[in-house]
């Protein structure tokens, strides 16, 4: 019986630029939740990041979006080859 192998994931801020990844998991309390899925990052959205380290500017569905490093180290995203 082999086992599926446990996905890796990556906090966004982890994400190379220019990589793109599908988001799996938001962490952080129930506000913050809300909030990030109000602004278009919720659970399988395919988020590609942009640039930076700080700040983190990626863009999902055509709008860019900039995120402090607090937040996108909440945003868990499986990377994707290319899309």
């Amino acid at each position: 019986m082999s086992r599926s192998p446990i996905p890796a994931y990556l906090s966004l801020c982890q994400l190379p630029s220019g990589g793109v990844g599908r988001v799996c998991k938001l962490e952080g309390d129930m506000e913050f939740c809300q909030r990030v899925r109000e602004m278009g990052i919720g659970e399988s959205t395919f988020v590609t990041k942009v640039s930076g380290t700080g700040t983190i500017l990626c863009q999902v569905n055509g709008t860019r979006i900039a995120l402090s490093h607090g937040a996108a180290k909440n945003i868990l995203v499986e990377q994707l080859a290319g899309r």
